[in-house]
């Protein structure tokens, strides 16, 4: 993120390695009164889980996120506008190294009452959150009165913000899992339609051909993915394509897992014929699969679509699309970075109104968010002509009115090891060491494992 790395959910600075563990870094930003840089050369190290509190200015609204490279600039300039207007924030932000240390250092502030005022929490992770008693809900009004509620979410989205009915997320965006074209070697393929866009497969066969003609057509191969030792990617493709499929992936507590057995087989025997290790690579790594299609040495790239910075910067002649539909339905994997409210022993009420208003106000800004490629969460920003302007993101944009996020469950969402251990069957069986049905099988297990673990903040 620039929200996240390419093994687990959620962008970060783009087709780059994640940045070693370290110190965190807090910046106080008081716009009108100092720049952002100013402000980040003068942060001082966050160690541990220790309190953000400490700010030099006490007033200030104590915000925390996970955003780096690209997306931290982005974010920063947000905030700026946010604090620039009359009624503006002083904010200080705390950046902190985005993967699982910082959903434990979120935990552990939220365990300990000393958050900070806001926070950014992958909306996969909210089940692990709030049944737990770390996170505060939401006051509905208070959001109304600053201008956003459900009616401003796609249905989609707005269900997994809330938990036994009571909303504790507000989503900023939604960032899915898409796929990229070189529009010249897709229309040497025959695959755009009138407007010059990526048609729909609407079949697995479809999809198959379409990989062989990009294959001819760029001398190479036709679709790239990268899942070699990756702990997310395997799990995305097959999110996507088993929930294309209409059958539930549940994980009740206390199990067993309610997986359709005869569809996740389906989905894995398909992911296996479109990845033979022919026409599509089956053996790639997540930056062999990008260098390849950086090089023009695929016609597609099936990836998250915080990866249209690097991708831009390529001078490819570049399209994006949803993830394809070739089962019964449509559905494309996401998730959404959200901001949430940790639970604080005593909060201040005149505080607490601040930080509604600063949700708010920040989701209203998301057009500029959208500029990295992700979609805005706040339908109003989505409506705007400026964001039908842009491209390609305006092209992938209906993939968040079918989003599928992580089952629901304590241990699944970004960064976690749920994901991980998915993903190790599939890519065993993509790399054509296991069988569809024990791949599956493994992947049953797995799931039954995790659902006999304890919730450790239940």
């Amino acid at each position: 993120m620039s929200s996240s790395s390419p093994p687990v959910p959620g962008p970060r600075p783009a087709f780059t390695p994640p940045p070693p563990g370290g110190p965190s870094r807090r910046g106080l930003l008081r716009y009108g009164m100092a720049g952002a840089g100013a402000a980040l050369l003068g942060s001082a190290a966050l160690t541990g889980c220790a309190s953000p509190a400490a700010s030099a200015d006490a007033s200030a609204l104590r915000v925390w996120d996970l955003f780096q490279g690209g997306d931290g600039m982005l974010m920063d300039d947000m905030i700026k506008a946010v604090s620039a207007a009359p009624d503006g924030f002083t904010v200080d932000r705390t950046i902190l190294d985005w993967g699982p240390s910082y959903y434990t250092k979120l935990a552990m502030s939220a365990a300990g009452g000393r958050a900070s005022d806001v926070a950014v929490l992958h909306l996969s992770r909210l089940a692990g959150y709030a049944p737990g008693g770390l996170l505060d809900p939401f006051d509905l009004d208070l959001l109304a009165e600053f201008g956003c509620g459900e009616a401003d979410f796609t249905p989609a989205v707005w269900k997994r913000t809330q938990h036994e009915g009571t909303v504790y997320a507000v989503p900023l965006d939604i960032h899915p899992f898409i796929v990229f074209y070189d529009r010249d070697a897709a229309d040497r393929a025959g695959l755009l339609d009138t407007s010059g866009e990526l048609a729909p497969m609407g079949s697995p066969e479809a999809l198959l051909d379409a990989g062989k003609a990009l294959a001819k057509a760029t001398g190479g191969a036709g679709i790239l993915f990268g899942h070699v030792t990756d702990t997310a990617q395997c799990w995305r493709q097959f999110a996507a394509f088993y929930a294309q499929t209409g059958a539930e992936f549940t994980l009740p507590e206390g199990g067993p897992p309610e997986i359709d057995v005869d569809a996740a087989v389906r989905v894995v025997s398909f992911m296996q014929r479109l990845f033979d290790g022919r026409t599509n690579p089956n053996n790639l790594d997540y930056y062999g699969a990008m260098a390849a299609f950086l090089d023009r040495r695929g016609g597609m790239a099936m990836l998250g679509e915080w990866e249209l910075p690097t991708l831009r910067k390529s001078g490819i002649p570049l399209g994006a699309a949803p993830f394809p539909q070739v089962f019964e339905k449509p559905a494309v994997y996401t998730d959404s970075h959200s901001f949430v409210l940790p639970r604080q022993a005593d909060p201040d009420p005149a505080r607490r109104r601040q930080a509604h208003r600063y949700v708010a106000q920040m989701v209203k800004q998301s057009l500029t968010w959208a500029s990295a490629g992700h979609i805005p969460a706040y339908q109003p920003v989505l409506a705007r002509p400026e964001y039908a302007e842009l491209t390609p993101q305006s092209s992938y944009a209906e993939a968040g009115e079918v989003a599928v996020l992580d089952p629901p469950n304590w241990f699944a969402g970004a960064a976690s090891n749920f994901q991980n251990r998915m993903c190790q069957p599939l890519q065993s069986a993509l790399l054509g060491n296991t069988s569809a049905e024990k791949a599956v099988r493994q992947m049953v297990r797995e799931a039954d494992t995790l659902l006999r673990q304890p919730n450790p903040v239940a």
